[in-house]
């Protein structure tokens, strides 16, 4: 039996363990098969929503941020690239941070138009494959049309401002539920799983959600059964 499952990915495109907990997500699912039909969303989270136009140094951001040295940065970057691989994540040569509202307002238009998990995933594989900009709106739209979007419409979307208030909404609504850290996965409302967690960890997950669903609808049938003489 096929049983529906809510799952919200917040996140940011410039968390590196976003693209490997939605890559392992989305191995886990697809072990599980037709178990589960998981209806996924992303939300925006900012890592860095102060961060000027044109972004910052990677070795700096993170000297300055966490007091990392470069061969501190350089060893948990290998340790990135060896874990996304595990889960079929291929990171390129990121050398610098960027702000992600603009993306985060071109994939809330995304999920208007069915796209946005799409988009997502094309966003990730710009910046932690290829290195791109993703405040730059170029590569914003290149990525939008990359999944079957409207490229005019995208620009339109990042010239005019659009969906700004929407985000900044659904960022100060996950600050106010306790998400400090990305990717926070929430699961039918109730269960927050965090971390780029490994394929077997999210499968498990799953299915002891979807076992305690399944209870919870057969409890009270159960409870309505005449009691047997």
């Amino acid at each position: 039996m096929t049983q529906t499952l809510k799952i919200d990915f917040v996140s940011d495109i410039a968390c590196p363990w976003c693209a490997i907990g939605l890559s392992s997500l989305q191995l886990a699912l697809e072990r599980l098969g037709n178990t589960v039909d998981a209806q996924v969303a992303v939300h925006p989270f900012e890592l860095n929503p102060d961060m000027e136009p044109g972004g910052e140094k990677i070795v700096d951001y993170l000297g300055k941020k966490y007091g990392r040295t470069p061969e501190q940065i350089a060893e948990t970057q290998a340790m990135i690239r060896e874990r996304g691989a595990q889960v079929g994540f291929e990171f390129g040569p990121r050398t610098s941070v960027y702000n992600t509202f603009d993306a985060h307002r071109l994939m809330h238009w995304a999920g208007i138009e069915g796209k946005q998990l799409e988009l997502k995933l094309a966003l990730l594989r710009a910046y932690h494959g290829e290195g791109k900009d993703p405040s730059d709106h170029a590569v914003l739209v290149e990525a939008a049309r990359s999944v079957g979007l409207d490229a005019t419409q995208a620009a339109a979307v990042l010239q005019n401002g659009d969906y700004a208030r929407e985000v900044r909404a659904e960022e100060r609504k996950y600050q106010h539920m306790g998400i400090q850290s990305v990717p926070s996965i929430i699961f039918n409302d109730r269960y927050l799983v965090t971390g780029g967690q490994p394929v077997e960890a999210f499968e498990q997950v799953v299915q002891q959600i979807l076992a305690e669903a399944q209870q919870a609808q057969e409890a009270p049938h159960e409870a309505h059964e005449a009691p047997k003489q």
